[in-house]
């Protein structure tokens, strides 16, 4: 990443903050601690940041409250670093726009690996996409026009469908897992539930056939994920 990664540390507790500034500063980014919520979000509104860590018990602004003041920014990752580890604590947070929650005492290594995991996920996401059109056999993908069409007939798809075949048509040749779906099309953590990721790919798959009967495009390998069909 050519720019810098900038990430604030909301957490006022003096000793955790310094140990999670010095795991960011360790991998080379830049830490900027805040120690209470009304703090944080003046960071946050001051500038873009590459990521936040957030104690969900802050002094000013609660984390639950913060993390309601930034819904809706999709352009950095969000994750929740607690001593609340009771299960509804952590669904609410997710469902609530973090995009991992991580329960104290935490281990050093697996803060490290989480930043550096949830990075990527989001470089990766940021990434234009190279072509506007994306073409396979007679189906034909326009992301400026958001449209769908097969052999010329418009297909009428949902915003989840249409991001799926675009990720798909994107690598053709490469096996998206369904984490890998998940992760870019939802932009949450994959908790490992198949049914949404089955149900959106079922309709998908039953649009394209109906618009090309005896045409397949979309192909399950077992045990891994989906792909274009060669």
């Amino acid at each position: 990443m050519n720019n810098p990664i900038n990430i604030l540390v909301a957490e006022d507790d003096s000793y955790i903050s310094r140990l999670l500034c010095s795991i960011i500063k360790k991998s080379g980014y830049f830490a900027q601690p805040a120690y209470s919520g009304t703090e944080a979000l003046l960071y946050l509104e001051q500038r873009p940041w590459s990521m936040l860590l957030l104690d969900l018990m802050l002094p000013g602004m609660t984390g639950e409250e913060l993390l309601q003041h930034i819904d809706g920014r999709d352009d950095m990752p969000v994750i929740i670093i607690s001593a609340k580890g009771e299960p509804h604590t952590k669904v609410s947070a997710l469902r609530g726009g973090a995009d991992d929650f991580i329960t104290k005492p935490f281990d050093v290594e697996e803060v490290s690996a989480r930043i550096d995991s949830h990075l990527r996920l989001y470089a990766r996401i940021a990434q234009p996409v190279l072509s506007t059109v994306q073409r396979h056999k007679g189906l034909v993908l326009d992301r400026d026009e958001m449209s769908v069409t097969v052999d010329g007939a418009e297909l009428t798809l949902t915003a989840r469908e249409f991001e799926i075949l675009s990720l798909l048509l994107s690598a053709p040749k490469k096996v998206f897992t369904k984490s890998n779906l998940y992760e870019r099309v939802w932009r949450e953590p994959f908790c490992g539930d198949d049914n949404t990721i089955n149900v959106h790919m079922s309709n998908l798959r039953s649009k394209l056939a109906k618009a090309a009967p005896g045409c397949e495009f979309i192909e399950t390998v077992w045990g891994m994920g989906y792909r274009i069909k060669p």
